[in-house]
């Protein structure tokens, strides 16, 4: 009895350790953009229904919880692409910001971050044609960008987390 009781315990703690990784990836994910972010955040619900129980989740969670994903890859797109346009960016500049948010942490990972964006609208804006000067102002663009979508990300996913533990808890 005891023994099956002790499997139990472990089997929650390897639940929760699980849960909360995949939280810790999710949340991480809002920074570095390889990581799945709100789609790890998204899998720990499953976790924790496939270990302890889907009964706290109504459609009314999964309803909320799956609009805020879809806000967040909305906005992931449209507020870095914001940041572009509103210096005055063209499509190649997006284009090259996206490119270098994508490769920048693999070429350089220490800052490959911050510079493969602003690389990639610098070298987006010289190749549709503008002048390095306003091809620099787009890059600063493409940073206001990153850092508001990261901003953004990383409330919207907080609040899933939280949502999470408020609806567990009311169950």
């Amino acid at each position: 009895m005891l023994s099956k009781l002790w499997e139990l315990k472990e089997l929650a703690i390897l639940g929760w350790v699980l849960i909360i990784a995949l939280f810790a990836v999710g949340l991480a994910g809002a920074v570095y953009p390889i990581l799945p972010g709100a789609l790890a955040i998204y899998l720990a619900f499953f976790v924790y229904g496939w270990f302890f129980s889907f009964d706290p989740f109504g459609a009314g969670f999964w309803i909320t919880q799956t609009l805020i994903v879809v806000v967040l890859f909305v906005a992931d797109y449209v507020v870095g692409a914001w940041g572009v346009k509103k210096f005055g960016g063209s499509r190649a500049s997006v284009i090259g910001s996206t490119i270098g948010l994508i490769l920048g942490p693999f070429l350089i990972p220490a800052f490959g971050l911050l510079i493969g964006p602003f690389v990639g609208a610098f070298a987006g804006e010289l190749i549709a044609g503008s002048k390095p000067g306003k091809a620099l102002k787009v890059s600063f663009g493409s940073l206001l960008g990153l850092f508001s979508s990261t901003v953004v990300k990383i409330v919207l996913q907080i609040a899933m987390v939280v949502l999470f533990f408020i609806w567990i808890g009311r169950y």
